[in-house]
């Protein structure tokens, strides 16, 4: 099922936001200060390709620097996570207004976690009932 929508998902526009993510993670990395940014564009894109049948979560404290992370998380948005927040809570809420939307705008609101937070968060898979791999 998961794979129906995802194509539903790539049909109705979600080629455009990959693309968009993929276009800004390639201007990111442009510059040397930017490459973490545009490697977070990265993941975005990816997500935002298949987001059905996947979700998001942040890793294990143990695997990752909290504090770099934190730092990395406040500079995103300020120079532009916000807008990505921004612009998928209103598209999450637009598409939840039709009854056939609110799976499409459920995943919106799933992007909108990973677009607040992207260091330190990493994309899993799960299964035909929602649990992880």
């Amino acid at each position: 099922m998961s794979l129906l929508f995802n194509l539903l998902w790539i049909i109705l526009g979600g080629f455009f936001v990959s693309l968009g993510y993929l276009m800004g993670g390639i201007a990111l990395c442009f510059s040397i200060i930017g490459i973490p940014w545009g490697i977070q564009c990265f993941k975005l894109a990816v997500f935002s390709l298949f987001p059905f049948g996947s979700d998001t979560r942040m890793r294990d404290y143990h695997e990752t620097n909290s504090t770099l992370n934190l730092i990395a998380n406040i500079i995103w948005l300020v120079f532009g996570g916000i807008f990505v927040v921004f612009s998928h809570l209103f598209w999450g809420v637009v598409l939840c207004l039709s009854i056939i939307g609110i799976p499409f705008g459920i995943q919106h609101f799933k992007m909108v976690r990973l677009g607040f937070t992207p260091f330190g968060r990493e994309i899993i898979e799960l299964d035909a009932i929602g649990r992880t791999n």
